[in-house]
């Protein structure tokens, strides 16, 4: 039980408390732990003590707040191989990876309203190109680990909306086409909060942190064929890089 009388803050006596079940496995990885109702019953204690405590492990990542079911033991993370996933885990026009790819919404958009895409693919404002706009959720052990959106010139790949919405295979999509075939990635990373919109689709809390990756693919003739944007759950990845030489 925790210790009214002690110098160390309640909250953090109970912080502490729930780290060593968590350390011990009293707490699995995955398992959901008492609500905060449960917590304030349990040790006589007021809900603003818990949430402190839940919230500073939290935010050191021992907790995850799934939105309407409760507070989770955070799980093992998935190990990303950054060298694939900069362009080619999550790219629409490569099949080389074994990650589960779920599909949730297909649109063509205009150049001239997006300057993500003008600036990925070098278009000037006098240019408008339509482009394949595919939001898809990649899945790790049964839980959703990032959201991606993929954009396809459409003149390269014209009847690329209909073969994703079909759920072709990339080498099918590929066929014929193979000088466009992702060669090289220009990556960049950075941290940005999960939207209302995200954090629905990975079932956090919205401000969550994420994992932002933006890759460039261009094909070995040096033209860029698709611009990706990916998110990842900082809770459930972890990345892997390695040094080539």
């Amino acid at each position: 039980m925790l210790n009214k009388y002690s110098n160390i803050p309640l909250y953090s006596q109970l912080k502490n408390l729930l780290l060593n079940k968590i350390e011990k496995g009293e707490y699995a990885s995955g398992s959901k732990i008492p609500s905060e109702e449960e917590l304030c019953d349990t040790y006589k204690i007021s809900r603003p003590t818990v949430r402190q405590a839940i919230g500073d492990l939290t935010a050191s990542g021992h907790l995850i707040k799934e939105k309407g079911k409760g507070t989770f033991v955070t799980e093992s993370k998935s190990s990303v191989d950054v060298k694939k996933c900069g362009g080619f885990l999550d790219s629409i026009l490569s099949g080389d990876t074994k990650t589960v790819r779920n599909v949730i919404g297909v649109e063509k958009v205009s150049s001239s309203d997006h300057k993500v895409l003008r600036d990925a693919f070098q278009l000037t404002d006098t240019h408008d190109y339509e482009f394949a706009k595919m939001q898809y959720l990649t899945e790790n052990n049964g839980a959703n680990i990032s959201i991606c959106t993929s954009y396809v010139p459409l003149i390269l790949f014209p009847d690329i909306m209909d073969d994703i919405k079909q759920k072709k295979p990339s080498y099918d999509i590929m066929k014929g086409k193979y000088p466009f075939v992702p060669s090289i990635a220009k990556i960049t990373m950075e941290i940005e909060y999960a939207s209302v919109a995200d954090a629905e689709h990975l079932q956090i809390q919205s401000g969550y942190p994420l994992i932002k990756i933006t890759s460039v693919l261009q094909a070995k003739t040096g033209q860029t064929v698709e611009l990706t944007v990916a998110s990842y759950r900082t809770d459930k990845c972890k990345l892997y890089f390695e040094e080539l030489k």
